[in-house]
């Protein structure tokens, strides 16, 4: 598993460890993945399956600061994996991940418009690594017949999430700035007018479904999302219930980034292979995401 230490990869790692499976988990801290040469050292095992989780990009304004870098880095990590598959794991199913943003934000998010149109300027350079990871994956069963599934995750939440200093996903700092708020009488200022549209999707909901999806499809790619979305304004009113803070004092910074002005995605293939699936009620994922960051103050809300 490439990205073990990231946010779905210890969740993964734990789940797929319960179920019984031996894991070998890489990060960037102890493999190079732009290295050709990095995998080198696991070329006498022989993997079932090769989890391919591993990114370089952060959440906010970072794709707009780095997209040169997002290229060259991001395409060297996903031509290596490839490379070191074909040659030395044929016999594996490689599962990667791939991104909402790849979507053009004009088209309906269904898994037969992935390729087509645009995607949003912002987010452009790192959605096209994406889409050439799974152009790559297409090509790779083509012509050597290997199996690939390949996943569209909508934003996922939950606890446990990075503890590093990087930049936050959007619900992660709306409930950082809230309980600052309300723990701290701070003023709570959020990016854009509130109206911008988003859809989660808890950690442990997405990796249900992606093991479901991982014995059940192959060669293809499948969204994995609640089907749902809800504005800003409409999750900082579920976190202010929640933690007790007046949503009227909550001010919008209209000169902020702010991405997509919508995104969710279609999840009929995702129903069709998996009926039964049922996320948990956003409110209560909300809450255990609360109370992992008052557990984890001094890291988290910075005091």
């Amino acid at each position: 598993m490439t990205g073990a230490t990231g946010f779905l990869g210890k969740h993964l790692c734990a789940a797929l460890a319960k179920q019984g499976h031996q894991i070998l988990g890489v990060s960037s801290k102890d493999c190079d993945l732009t290295s050709g040469e990095a995998l080198k050292v696991f070329d006498s095992y022989s993997f079932d399956q090769i989890f391919h989780l591993a990114a370089w990009t952060q959440a906010g304004d970072f794709c707009l600061r780095h997209p040169g870098e997002q290229w060259l880095i991001n395409q060297k990590i996903n031509t290596n994996v490839l490379h070191w598959w074909v040659e030395k794991q044929p016999q594996a199913k490689l599962i990667a991940m791939g991104t909402s943003c790849s979507y053009d934000p004009a088209a309906h998010l269904v898994e037969e418009e992935y390729l087509k149109g645009l995607p949003i300027d912002s987010l452009f350079t790192y959605a096209m690594t994406k889409r050439m990871l799974l152009t790559g994956l297409m090509a790779i069963q083509k012509q050597f017949g290997l199996d690939y599934l390949y996943l569209i995750p909508s934003t996922l939440y939950g606890a446990g999430y990075h503890e590093d200093g990087r930049q936050m996903h959007f619900i992660f700092d709306l409930v950082r700035k809230i309980l600052r708020g309300s723990l701290y009488k701070e003023p709570v200022v959020l990016w854009g007018n509130g109206e911008q549209k988003r859809e989660l999707i808890h950690v442990m909901d997405f990796i249900e479904a992606m093991l479901h999806l991982v014995q059940n499809e192959k060669n293809g790619w499948v969204n994995v999302g609640s089907g749902e979305e809800y504005s800003i304004r409409q999750f900082a009113t579920f976190i202010c219930e929640i933690v007790g803070y007046p949503t009227d004092l909550i001010q919008y910074d209209l000169s902020r980034y702010v991405g997509a002005k919508s995104k969710v995605l279609d999840v009929k293939k995702l129903k069709k292979i998996f009926p039964s699936f049922s996320p948990r009620p956003l409110k209560s994922g909300l809450e255990e995401v609360v109370e992992w960051f008052l557990k984890r103050e001094k890291t988290l809300l910075g005091v």
